[in-house]
């Protein structure tokens, strides 16, 4: 009992002690000094709140010292908010500051761009003592944007799109609402998404050059059938699709959103000149394969960043020209459930490395796992890949899964594979004989592409590149520019990039 009570006079009397030396501090001479002397808050969209910033406050003396004041620019009219000390506030009073220690500051925005004057919004925290005034800026781009979210009935309940129906036949429903008829979407400012965006049978969405699209968590765009999605950029100005944190540390993280999802009897979709980024599949296509004309028209476009697959496709007809998918969690092309697939002049490189992947790059297949017990298959009618490269960080980056019960007919010409099957599991599978001419021909195997960077999904090919001049040239008339427009008539390269010079 005894130690218990020494010990408890012991804490009161450090205690005091800290009193005491407050008592004895001086006021703030303006000598503080700041981790930085200008606080960058990430591009945020008008009435959406910042991420948290931290500005660290430093007490270099050998004196406790009390800083009189601390205080926003602004005033109370200030868009910004602040965190010292453990309070939130606009203005501080008396804030003690031990010797030799620092100080946190929390800083965060909400802004309205209806009442600013210039995009770029800018205050200070001023520090106030007993001889001059110091301060650190702040500064955020705010933007306007388009919000399109579900609606709350009367009863508070979300509208809801239903996207299936479960094993008791009830429905699947997510967070949603329909778009009013068909719509035309210009760049005259961002659009961003909460839940998902639907578009009804009968119905287009075309978004033109340009337009940003951005998506909340779980959020999602969703195409039903005798519905179109066509996105319509160029390759000045790109349509761009990703997740709606627009900090730093976001640009390239995985699974911020949900997909794309052309359901099964959407049609005449295209996507041209189009970056998609940051979510869990970058496209979802199904629809039913027995019909000419494809239900997607995919072309000089990029997939990056997903956390599951790049582009799902699943007993749909395909054709893509021009496109780069890279850096998936599973793979970056899954043609699954037969169908016809028409590739051409396309880059599939995954060299995901958040986790470990086990599936290949390209995986086709003419079934389809609806669970433990059950499959379907479909036939896999078609599946041509011309001056492709297909490639990524594991020694088998394809696979094909082929079920006797339908056709599975395939065929790759002249493209750059990385399949090294140093352990000779797939030597006496018919499926992966090269040299059989009806499947393959003039493919260039496990030779090195050159990318320039694949961590920052920079998948133009360089000088030493095994894919260069060894494209069929038939097909890249067919495909005369590249994904930068550079004409690659003359002396094509397989992927979707003519080489350039890489320097050191």
């Amino acid at each position: 009992m005894k130690r218990i009570v020494g010990v408890v006079l012991t804490s009161i009397l450090l205690c005091l002690s800290c009193i005491d030396d407050f008592d004895n501090s001086k006021p703030s001479q303006g000598n503080l000094e700041f981790s930085r002397d200008t606080v960058f808050l990430d591009t945020v969209f008008t009435n959406i709140s910042s991420s948290t910033r931290t500005l660290k406050v430093y007490n270099r003396s050998n004196q406790d010292i009390t800083i009189p004041a601390i205080s926003l620019g602004r005033g109370e009219s200030s868009f910004y908010r602040l965190n010292v000390d453990g309070l939130h506030g606009k203005s501080f009073q008396n804030i003690d500051l031990l010797a030799k220690d620092s100080l946190y500051i929390f800083i965060e925005a909400t802004i309205d761009f209806s009442k600013v004057t210039n995009p770029i919004y800018t205050d200070s925290i001023i520090f106030h003592s007993e001889v001059r005034l110091q301060d650190v800026d702040l500064v955020t781009l705010v933007q306007d944007a388009h919000f399109l979210y579900p609606q709350k009935n009367s009863e508070g309940f979300k509208e809801k799109i239903s996207i299936g129906i479960d094993d008791l036949g009830e429905p699947i429903e997510v967070d949603g609402f329909y778009l009013d008829e068909s719509q035309t979407w210009y760049n005259d400012k961002p659009y961003v998404i909460y839940g998902y965006a639907g578009v009804k049978g009968g119905n287009s969405l075309e978004i033109e050059e340009g337009v940003a699209v951005y998506f909340h968590q779980n959020s999602g765009l969703i195409v039903d059938k005798n519905a179109s999605l066509k996105i319509n950029g160029t390759p000045d100005k790109k349509v761009r699709l990703q997740g709606d944190r627009l900090e730093f540390d976001y640009r390239n993280k995985p699974g911020q959103w949900s997909t794309i999802w052309l359901r099964a009897g959407s049609k005449d979709n295209l996507i041209n000149h189009a970056v998609i980024k940051n979510n869990d599949i970058g496209i979802v296509v199904d629809s039913i394969s027995k019909i000419n004309k494809a239900t997607l028209q995919l072309s000089n476009t990029e997939i990056y960043n997903t956390s599951s697959v790049g582009l799902l496709a699943r007993g749909t007809n395909l054709q893509a020209q021009n496109i780069v998918i890279a850096n998936n969690g599973q793979n970056s092309l899954a043609c699954l459930y037969g169908g016809n697939y028409d590739v051409k002049h396309s880059t599939l490189a995954n060299y995901w490395s958040k986790s470990v992947r086990q599936a290949p790059t390209l995986l086709l297949s003419n079934y389809l796992r609806l669970n433990d017990e059950v499959l379907i298959v479909n036939d896999l009618e078609n599946a041509n890949f011309t001056n492709c490269i297909i490639d990524g960080g594991q020694s088998l980056e394809f696979k094909l899964e082929a079920l006797a019960e339908a056709a599975f007919s395939f065929n790759f010409k002249n493209n750059l594979i990385k399949f090294d099957d140093v352990n000779g599991v797939y030597k006496d599978d018919p499926l992966y004989d090269f040299s059989n001419t009806a499947y393959y021909l003039d493919n260039v195997m496990n030779e090195d592409p050159d990318f320039k960077s694949v961590s920052s999904n920079e998948l133009i090919i360089g000088q030493n590149s095994a894919a260069i001049n060894k494209a069929d040239k038939s097909t890249a008339l067919e495909v005369p520019l590249d994904l930068l427009t550079k004409d690659r008539t003359q002396h094509p390269d397989i992927g979707a990039y003519q080489h350039i010079v890489i320097e050191n």
